[in-house]
């Protein structure tokens, strides 16, 4: 009978044949961010986290908590970063994809990163696992909606340019007064008031009365 036991664990420690690798013990980086005004979810989100990464059986190496209300440099969000690339942590998780990243180009940029230094990353409300070949996939979808995003960012952009020049409306740095002196004092010698020199150069006044003196 003994001999029977140690044949039958010999099979469990065997999948198809090859032996079955240990189960890696990540090290979470947990990252919560609210607005200054809803910071009563704070908790909620740090909590959550919590109980998901001792499900999945993860230390937790790093807790950051950040209030701001969509500051462009969000310094808690690069202290976990700089974890990473320390390689201080194995996977990054958040309580949402817009808790982490500023819009989906952000997001994108900062993703491709982590994936770059071979750390993961889990979004619990969009049950997105980045350490998995599907969840691996999904980012490949947030790729074309950053590129999307850029697109139309670009289009309003030619859009908004076409629409000034339709309106007669002057783009690019507005000129000088020290560009136009000689202009400047031409129209005055041929009579033409300070106030209507600065109308018709689209400059101020004052520098105006200042080059004539």
């Amino acid at each position: 009978m003994p001999i029977k036991r140690a044949s039958q664990q010999a099979k469990s420690d065997n999948v198809f044949g090859q032996a079955r690798k240990p189960t890696k013990m990540f090290r979470a980086g947990l990252y919560a961010r609210v607005s200054t005004n809803d910071q009563q979810t704070l908790q909620m989100q740090s909590r959550a986290m919590r109980e998901y990464a001792a499900r999945r059986g993860w230390t937790i190496a790093l807790q950051v908590r950040e209030v701001n209300s969509g500051a462009a440099h969000r310094e808690a969000r690069e202290k976990v970063l700089e974890a990473a690339r320390r390689r201080e942590i194995d996977v990054v998780l958040v309580w949402r994809l817009d808790r982490w990243g500023r819009s989906v180009t952000d997001l994108l940029a900062t993703l491709q990163e982590l994936e770059h230094l071979g750390v993961g990353f889990v979004s619990l409300t969009e049950a997105l696992d980045l350490t998995t070949p599907v969840g691996r996939a999904m980012a490949g979808l947030l790729a074309i909606f950053a590129e999307f995003e850029r697109e139309i960012l670009r289009e309003r952009t030619r859009a908004g340019l076409t629409h000034a020049r339709e309106n007669g409306k002057r783009l690019g740095r507005p000129a000088t007064a020290a560009a136009h002196i000689a202009e400047i004092r031409k129209l005055r010698r041929a009579g033409v008031s300070k106030s209507e020199i600065a109308r018709r150069l689209q400059i101020g006044r004052t520098s105006v009365r200042r080059i004539l003196g």
